[in-house]
């Protein structure tokens, strides 16, 4: 697959002390600890911002903006 439409399952765990990887299950799906809360996007941008700095790219979410499962697209 093309790197520039290759997307991710993410699973987020919000308010925790750190952000950070956990885990990435046997499907392929990553869960990930979030340092915010799920307020007013919070959250969203916290794991935009991880994504971005752990891939080297940015990335946007493209299901799940209000869910704990998203759908997030390497850009």
């Amino acid at each position: 697959m093309d790197a520039d439409k290759r997307a991710i399952s993410v699973v987020v765990k919000p308010n925790a002390p750190k952000t950070r990887l956990i885990s990435i299950d046997d499907h392929g799906v990553h869960h990930i600890a979030i340092a915010a809360a799920p307020d007013k996007g919070k959250a969203n941008t916290e794991l935009i911002k991880f994504l971005t700095k752990e891939l080297g790219k940015p990335v946007k979410i493209i299901s799940g903006s209000t869910s704990k499962k998203k759908l997030i697209k390497i850009l």
